[in-house]
């Protein structure tokens, strides 16, 4: 797919982040998008700076809906058809997600299948629900986020990363599975796996939102709770009051987004120049292809120190970074 030109794509969690960008970017070479999040004002803010950017006469639609509800992914898929007047699209990103809830020991099952299931079956769900469009068209493509996350199922020593491994290991899987499986039944539908790094996008703020953490809204029990998270990867607050705590807090989630190595623009740009070039595996961020280089390198000693300590002195990857 040379161009986006007048083509009909879908995003998922297109309110902030790489969904923003994807949404701005492929609006801006001329492709119609419909978008869905869990936020209204977040994609009304999309919108305006799509639109702003785009050629006239570009479609841009809003649609609220959680992509861990199927039912709710159906609806949308059926807003698309009816407000952009069409049978088909023809490109699809299964971008949502969230990260959070990382031990199946000490964490709660709620917040640990809420993050899976964001993030898995969001991808699931939506490959299911708008397949059958992607089919329709002349040619399609599929585009489904994973992570690093998806090949190093940890944030750094003595960090637990279960849920959100979890789920993209599955999503890489699956789409590297779709790949015959699309050859053989549907070859003019390609698909991508993207695996980015650390790009600055609003994942820790949306998360902590989404599984009831954010430290704006934390009670003093929940900031117990959080300073004994923190203190298992060895960071002791000590006499710090909750609200030092949650000062720094807003302050990590902030410069995550921040100070990120890659930008959520940079990222899509890479994104759809992977799209465009065919290619089914898509690494964004020179930290994402270090960290590939050093798993493929020492697979068996991918959980030591000191493989930690080479990823660090080649990437400057901060401990309990998260990727997304």
């Amino acid at each position: 797919m040379d161009s986006f030109g007048d083509r009909i794509a879908v995003v998922t969690g297109g309110g902030t982040g790489m969904g923003r960008e994807l949404v701005r970017q492929l609006a801006a070479e001329g492709c119609h998008v419909a978008t869905c999040d869990v936020s209204e004002e977040n994609m009304t803010r999309t919108r305006a700076l799509a639109l702003a950017g785009a050629p006239a006469g570009v479609r841009v639609t809003t649609h609220e809906a959680d992509v861990s509800d199927e039912s709710q992914l159906e609806r949308f898929r059926d807003e698309v058809m009816r407000e952009h007047e069409t049978d088909c699209v023809h490109l699809v990103f299964n971008n949502a997600g969230i990260g959070g809830a990382g031990s199946m020991i000490v964490d709660e099952r709620e917040s640990w299948e809420r993050t899976f299931d964001i993030c898995w079956y969001g991808v699931y769900y939506g490959t299911r629900v708008f397949l059958p469009l992607l089919m329709a068209a002349e040619e399609g493509h599929l585009v489904n986020t994973s992570s690093v996350n998806g090949f190093w199922a940890t944030l750094g020593p003595g960090v637990s990363h279960t849920a959100y491994s979890a789920a993209k290991f599955a999503v890489k899987g699956f789409s590297e599975a779709l790949i015959n499986d699309l050859a053989s039944h549907a070859p003019h539908v390609k698909v991508s796996v993207v695996m980015p790094g650390h790009v600055g996008t609003s994942i820790v703020i949306n998360s902590g939102r989404i599984l009831g953490n954010d430290p704006k809204q934390m009670s003093d029990e929940d900031f117990q709770a959080a300073r004994e998270r923190l203190e298992r990867r060895g960071v002791d607050f000590g006499s710090a009051t909750n609200e030092q705590l949650r000062q720094v807090l807003v302050m990590q989630g902030e410069s995550f987004r921040d100070d990120a190595p890659t930008t959520a623009e940079s990222a899509v740009r890479t994104i759809l120049e992977g799209v465009r070039a065919g290619r089914w595996r898509i690494l964004v961020g020179h930290d994402a292809e270090v960290l590939d280089r050093l798993v493929r390198e020492d697979p068996e000693g991918a959980y030591t120190d000191a493989f930690y300590e080479r990823l660090v002195a080649s990437t400057n990857w901060r401990l309990g970074q998260l990727s997304g």
